[in-house]
């Protein structure tokens, strides 16, 4: 999804606003399932992913179930949040290094150290992001305070599949379940928007 995301964004600039939502997919493997494509164990999630690799076209590395599966989504949930505390902007980008390592590199990403190094690397790129504070703040429980309330807003608003998209225009809102291409997401901002298509050709000119 993050290319069409990142296309999105580069395409309509300020006129799309995007807001991350912590779901928490797994919070265990104890408590996990997932009937539509029956996992119910690590092992068996490198299937789903094989199949995402071909949907995508993207280099999904799938044998991290296999070798070294995330014991839950949470831990990467709460850094994300604890970078989000100091910069949106900077969390945005944690995200994509997330993404990166989990399913491109291969990494677990529900271990503290991968998580701690990968803050690292983002006050490397960006010296104005604190790790320090990243580190506090994630162990003193500020992160999962603020992914606490992510989850509140998941069950407020019944949302049982991820990714789930909200579009908000005015007063009109809908939702989108599940893996979108570009041209799916630029149909529901049109349908949301009718407008917006003037952004696209005024930056396409």
């Amino acid at each position: 999804m993050e290319p069409s995301i990142s296309q999105l964004l580069n395409d309509f600039g300020e006129r799309v606003n995007l807001r991350y939502c912590m779901g928490g997919l797994l919070p265990n493997w104890e408590r996990f399932t997932d009937p539509v494509n029956h996992v119910s164990r690590p092992i068996q999630m490198g299937p789903v992913w094989m199949h995402a690799a071909r949907v995508t076209g993207m280099d999904i590395k799938h044998q991290l179930w296999y070798h070294d599966p995330p014991t839950s989504s949470y831990p990467a949930c709460i850094a994300f949040k604890t970078v989000e505390i100091q910069s949106k902007d900077y969390a945005t980008k944690y995200l994509q290094m997330l993404r990166t390592a989990c399913m491109l590199n291969g990494h677990n990403i529900s271990k503290r150290d991968i998580l701690f190094d990968l803050a690292r690397e983002l006050g490397k790129e960006f010296p104005d992001f604190d790790v320090i504070r990243f580190e506090k703040e994630y162990q003193n429980g500020k992160g999962k305070e603020a992914f606490r309330s992510d989850l509140d807003e998941v069950q407020l608003k019944k949302i049982t599949r991820f990714p789930t998209f909200i579009f908000r225009y005015g007063a009109d809102s809908l939702i989108a379940t599940g893996y979108r291409p570009y041209s799916s997401l630029l149909e529901i901002l049109l349908e949301m928007e009718p407008g917006i298509e003037s952004s696209l050709q005024i930056r396409g000119s």
